[in-house]
């Protein structure tokens, strides 16, 4: 069962995914501003398919918050396309960051965490702000693609996320990175240029890179380690069953 403010029990929410599965991002995101609103936040640092799905939430739910996680690690590139997509389209973008800056953390850690312990790393800089910035959310939407890499393999369109009792909604969940790409440029939609220049999947500098001919695209994050997450995500209980 889940929380009672949502209103929707696990079932409830196994069959949405089942009868989503076909559905256009936008009747999905419809769906979801139609019941929760204004309790729906998006996550995004503006990656090619975050941009797919700003560019049809803005156009049903314009003041929906856009959560945009400062690690102060990440690229100047992912900065000036945010400010750049904020001024085109007027988005409402709220940036967290961390307790610690990064100078601060370094102090207290050592320098470069984020070698030695990624998933401190990650867990002071993504996680623990995310926790804050979803507070008083009933649905989070995020730009998950199942074909992205093996951990994202089982993500549903609609899930229970057990973790932060909240119903998480992926609606490019069933595309492919050539639908994405399909639809940036056919609607000449601004992108992170570091997307031509060989990376497919771009978070903290100092952890991603480019990727190598026939790998996933996630492989260029934190480099020669098995880890492919951050941990936002990898507690998300998927609504169809995995």
């Amino acid at each position: 069962m889940t929380n009672g403010r949502i209103g929707l029990t696990l079932t409830e929410i196994q069959k949405l995914a089942i009868d989503f599965e076909t559905l256009d991002p936008e009747e999905i995101l419809g769906w979801a501003v139609d019941r929760f609103a204004p309790r729906v936040a998006m996550t995004s640092n503006f990656g090619a398919e975050g941009i797919v799905v700003i560019d049809h939430l803005r156009r049903i739910a314009p003041a929906t918050p856009i959560i945009y996680l400062n690690t102060g690690f990440q690229f100047p590139e992912t900065d000036r396309i945010k400010e750049e997509l904020q001024t085109r389209f007027g988005l409402n973008i709220v940036e967290y960051r961390a307790e610690l800056s990064v100078r601060e953390q370094a102090r207290v850690y050592g320098d470069r965490l984020y070698l030695r312990n990624p998933e401190l790393c990650c867990r002071q800089r993504k996680v623990e702000p995310l926790q804050k910035a979803l507070s008083g959310f009933d649905v989070w939407v995020a730009a998950l693609r199942r074909d992205q890499s093996p951990t994202r393999a089982s993500i549903g369109v609609v899930e229970w996320n057990a973790q932060r009792q909240l119903v998480k909604i992926n609606p490019l969940a069933t595309w492919s990175r050539a639908q994405v790409w399909d639809y940036i440029e056919r609607r000449g939609l601004p992108y992170n240029p570091l997307y031509d220049d060989g990376y497919a999947s771009i978070g903290c500098a100092p952890c991603t890179h480019r990727v190598t001919p026939g790998a996933h695209e996630r492989s260029g994050r934190w480099d020669g380690k098995t880890r492919l997450e951050c941990g936002i995500h990898l507690e998300t209980a998927s609504a169809r069953g995995d």
